[in-house]
C-alpha cells in the first residue's frame, strides 16, 4: 500500500481530467438560469390573518373565571408543604 504522502504527490502531478475544464462557467450558468424561489404574499397575509383572528378570540372568550388558590406556603408553621411534614409524615 501506498505512502499518503505519495498517493498526494501523484494525484497532484496528475493531469487536470479535461471534463473539468470550464466546470465553473457551468455551474455558475445554471445558478443564473435558475429562478429565485420567493414566498407568496399572499400566503403570508393569510397566515398573519389567521393567528390575529385566533389571538383575538382566545384573548375575548375566556374558558372559565380564575379563582384564588388556598394560600400554601412551604416556609409557615404547619404548613402542608414543609420538609419536615413530607418527610416524617403529619404530626
Amino acid at each position: 500500500m501506498d505512502d499518503l504522502d505519495a498517493v498526494l504527490m501523484r494525484m497532484a502531478h496528475a493531469p487536470v481530467p479535461a471534463s473539468l475544464d470550464g466546470m465553473e462557467a457551468r455551474v455558475l450558468a445554471r445558478i443564473a438560469a435558475r429562478p429565485a424561489a420567493r414566498a407568496g404574499t399572499g400566503i403570508g397575509a393569510v397566515t398573519i390573518a389567521v393567528a390575529l383572528v385566533m389571538g383575538v378570540l382566545s384573548a375575548g372568550f375566556p374558558a372559565r373565571e380564575a379563582g384564588a388558590v388556598s394560600a400554601l406556603s412551604p416556609l409557615g408553621p404547619m404548613s402542608p408543604l414543609a420538609p419536615s411534614v413530607l418527610l416524617a409524615g403529619a404530626p
